[in-house]
């Protein structure tokens, strides 16, 4: 069995769109798998960013051995791969050819797998250009319906783009973008207090005042003409937006299916440093690497992952792939795919769990495109280079356990929902500091440990405790 990341991101070409069952040897492609043993991967096609437009429609080479994020290992023990079939290899070759020609893909066809969707109008996928930071992606994640909060979290975001301006004329961007925030702030402050739950009310009301002090003290910084200050100032500015909007929060927002409460469970958000020994690397030896993981959109897949590092399952393990589209690890040594539960001597595994704006609680066991939700947009999108997210078997929904990737990208050449990956494999959280150093991990690094940081209290069932 193959796991599977399905496409690659590459939009200058159509293959940023094509599932990679069979992936052509497009320049410098790779095909991304879960890391393991001669077991499964996590089938990811990928490929690097490259002059891939022109040779798209000449170089598409069937290599009906796919893999992904679990499928690292899988390029090193072909004879635990699974090859893909010539039924799913036709699949691929017509849903590329669909897209070329815009002929709608295999609905309709004899051979046409339930879990191989109809891919919809490229119009309706692409919209307006998506949020990359990690920590705006979060706050507008939370399940919160606060009008007042929102008008002054935006202004205070937009002073990134600001300062994209050259030099001191920048700041007076960032004046109007402080001013607004200050007078939206003023001007809704009763109704984001009425907002706040009632027993984080103390903590709301202290972040708020912490707020306006700050706001009149970035007010100071930009008069004083002190760019360098402005950046780290608007930081603790949105943390504190984001305790704010945290606080809102009354409790865990809805039930999670009966056929999962027993489960490990995150109902809320968690905070867990990875430090990674780095190998061969003059400039770098070791970096901590901060990841919030969202137990609200994603309360299994985030409560297992925190139940594993709970557990010490990553300590000492060492990354195991890393390409420049994902770095990977999670697969552990000898024959088994991923974490064996001692309680029962097997392999634990997790529902696909999948978010949707507009919706009250996550969709179970099956993909967007499964569910013909193709217009739906994912409340934790693959927009933010740090995005982390599980890897499971292709054809298997419900066959993540322990391997996890995080996604190397550049946003701006994949729209939101627009790359193949939105909606078909379970994001649980983002990396939100040192981030970029992410791409200076090599396969083999090791990480040395991972530790939960806060929100250790938001886990439910910790099956550790019970099983060492």
């Amino acid at each position: 069995m193959s796991l599977s990341f399905m496409g690659s991101l590459q939009v200058n070409s159509m293959a940023a769109l094509i599932p990679c069952h069979c992936f052509s040897s497009l320049a410098n492609s790779k095909l991304l798998t879960r890391p393991r043993s001669p077991r499964n991967h996590m089938g990811l096609a990928s490929t690097r960013q490259g002059n891939v437009g022109g040779m798209w429609a000449r170089d598409i080479q069937t290599c009906c051995s796919l893999q992904s994020p679990h499928h690292h290992s899988q390029l090193q023990n072909k004879q635990k791969g699974k090859a893909f079939s010539l039924k799913e290899c036709a699949i691929s070759i017509s849903l590329a050819v669909g897209l070329l020609t815009g002929v709608p893909s295999l609905e309709g066809s004899p051979n046409a797998y339930a879990s191989v969707p109809v891919l919809p109008d490229l119009g309706v996928l692409i919209s307006g250009p998506p949020i990359k930071d990690p920590g705006a992606l979060l706050r507008y994640a939370l399940p919160i319906d606060n009008k007042a909060i929102r008008e002054v979290q935006k202004p205070l975001e937009d002073i990134s783009e600001s300062l994209k301006i050259a030099g001191l004329k920048a700041l007076d961007s960032v004046e109007r973008n402080v001013r607004q925030a200050s007078r939206a702030l003023k001007q809704g402050k009763g109704l984001i207090i009425l907002s706040i739950a009632e027993s984080k009310k103390d903590h709301g009301l202290e972040l708020l005042d912490k707020l306006e002090a700050g706001m009149d003290e970035l007010q100071q910084i930009v008069e004083n003409r002190n760019r360098d200050a402005v950046a780290p100032k608007q930081k603790e500015l949105l943390n504190y937006v984001g305790g704010v909007e945290e606080d809102m929060v009354d409790g865990f927002p809805y039930e999670v299916p009966e056929n999962y409460q027993n489960m490990p469970l995150l109902k809320g958000r968690a905070a867990v440093d990875m430090k990674v020994k780095v190998k061969d690397n003059p400039n770098l030896d070791e970096c901590v690497f901060r990841i919030v993981l969202d137990g609200y959109n994603a309360p299994v897949t985030a409560g297992n992952f925190i139940d594993l590092v709970e557990r010490h399952f990553y300590d000492g393990m060492e990354i195991q792939r890393a390409d420049g589209f994902v770095v990977q690890t999670g697969d552990p040594t000898g024959p088994a795919e991923g974490f064996i539960d001692p309680s029962t001597e097997k392999t634990r595994t997790i529902p696909l769990e999948i978010m949707v704006n507009g919706e009250k609680s996550p969709f179970y066991g099956a993909t967007l495109e499964e569910l013909g939700l193709y217009k739906a947009q994912t409340k934790l999108p693959f927009n933010a280079f740090g995005t982390m997210a599980m890897a499971r078997d292709e054809f298997e929904d419900n066959s993540a356990s322990s391997q996890v990737f995080w996604l190397l990208k550049e946003s701006e050449l994949t729209p939101s929902n627009a790359n193949i990956l939105d909606g078909r494999y379970a994001v649980f959280g983002y990396i939100t500091e040192n981030k970029d150093l992410l791409a200076d991990v090599k396969v083999g690094d090791v990480i040395e440990s991972m530790q939960v940081v806060s929100g250790l209290d938001n886990l439910v069932n910790p099956s550790y405790k019970i099983a060492g």
